[in-house]
């Protein structure tokens, strides 16, 4: 039982699933060969005074050609679209995992390279093996069946039939069981080869993880970047709605004008709220067309500033004297979210308590600074549950245009500023 399942474990391993598929690929590497064979060896005909050499017998002379025919396969294969073909069948064929190949077409000319290095041996393992798969097996066949035939009669003349005459006859059917085993071992150790490398020769290099790593953290920004577009822009439109509405609630029945002026507040407030998700989620549109609502700058702060009155929030503004229409669109823009966001923490933790508000232009340098008192029992600067992140938001889009971000609380005074140059480009 033992020795049965000694012998097992190899004949699977050159007989089993795996090393049939690989033996397919061999064979794909083969007939892929054959055109760039009789090219060459077109070619050669016409320099040999001996005529065309396809059908010698001499091996010498067809590896010969068969490495002459590996230049222009080498060539061929410069193309960048041969790496995903030869890729998909080393995965599909080969069983080489997918993460460990490079299945897009090779752009720089060291991906190039090395697919070129890959076909080369591809496809000069594969016509070995082959040409092996084609002549051994009816070589073997006859030599099994020899002793039965009585030798090799009027075949003896074939050089290696010599060995099988007379006594050496009863040999034959040994040889043709050791061809067989030839033919099996040679395809099982070329997939072996062709298996281990083609991780290294269609596996991705230096530049496609570089090209990878930067794709990763084009998304991860573009992610982060709608996060905070949405958190300031819809965040700060249901908190002035909640307020809203609470506010409406407890006047509607006493009070029923001041409840239809917080009414149409909720109504210019989730218009403004569609508005900017519709620009937000522009970013997601694959056309790449751009959104159909502009996003608001500092020249839109009016706004703003009314709806957030209209939520039950107190604002002094200080503006510069020259006006904000004069701002660069980026810094305006971010610049825009910054104080929406300060304006909708001051709603949601401290409520109706007066909001200072300063925008100020300093050489090339834009400065805010929004100050607002604590509420007593209120604790600064903690979070609520699910929440935190409109400071994080703040602290980004401050650091993207090489500028900086404070907030926290000062003798009973929370207190927001930031920073943003007027100059120079984004991170």
């Amino acid at each position: 039982m033992t020795v049965t399942a000694a012998l097992r474990r190899p004949m699977s391993a050159a007989l089993g699933r795996r090393a049939r598929l690989r033996w397919v690929h061999l064979l794909l590497g083969g007939a892929l060969s054959m055109p760039f064979y009789l090219l060459t060896n077109t070619l050669v005909s016409l320099v040999r005074p001996d005529g065309n050499i396809l059908f010698s017998t001499s091996l010498v002379r067809q590896f010969g050609v068969l490495l002459l025919a590996l230049g222009p396969v080498a060539v061929t294969a410069l193309h960048p679209l041969v790496r995903p073909f030869e890729g998909e069948a080393a995965r599909v064929l080969c069983g080489v995992p997918r993460e460990a190949l490079a299945l897009e077409p090779g752009r720089s000319w060291a991906a190039r390279g090395r697919t070129a290095a890959w076909c080369a041996l591809h496809l000069a393992v594969g016509a070995v093996v082959s040409g092996m798969s084609l002549a051994t097996p009816p070589a073997a066949l006859y030599l099994i069946v020899l002793p039965f035939l009585g030798g090799p009669g009027k075949l003896a003349e074939v050089a290696w039939l010599r060995f099988f005459t007379g006594p050496g006859v009863l040999l034959a059917p040994v040889a043709g069981c050791a061809l067989l085993a030839l033919v099996v071992g040679t395809s099982w150790a070329a997939g072996s080869l062709l298996a281990r490398w083609a991780p290294v020769l269609l596996g991705p290099t230096a530049a496609d993880r570089l090209a990878a790593a930067e794709e990763h953290a084009h998304r991860l920004a573009l992610r982060n970047r709608l996060a905070r577009e949405l958190h300031d822009s819809v965040g700060h439109a249901l908190s002035a709605v909640s307020l809203q509405a609470s506010a409406a609630r407890r006047v509607l029945d006493h009070d029923p004008e001041f409840a239809r002026q917080a009414l149409a507040a909720i109504e210019e407030a989730a218009r403004e709220a569609v508005g900017e998700l519709d620009a937000v989620l522009g970013l997601l549109r694959e056309d790449g067309s751009s959104p159909t609502a502009p996003a608001p700058t500092l020249a839109d702060v009016g706004g703003l500033l009314e709806r957030t009155r209209a939520a039950g929030g107190t604002v002094e503004c200080a503006l510069p004297p020259g006006g904000l229409e004069k701002i660069p669109p980026v810094p305006s823009r971010e610049a825009y979210r910054i104080v929406q966001e300060g304006l909708g923490n001051a709603l949601r933790h401290a409520g109706g308590v007066p909001v200072r508000l300063r925008v100020a232009v300093h050489d090339d340098t834009l400065e805010i600074l929004m100050e607002n008192p604590v509420k007593p029992g209120v604790t600064a600067g903690v979070p609520r549950p699910g929440g935190g992140r409109g400071l994080t938001g703040i602290a980004e889009r401050a650091r993207l245009l090489r500028g900086t971000s404070e907030a926290g609380e000062h003798d009973g005074v929370w207190r927001l500023s930031a920073r943003l140059p007027l100059r120079g480009e984004a991170r």
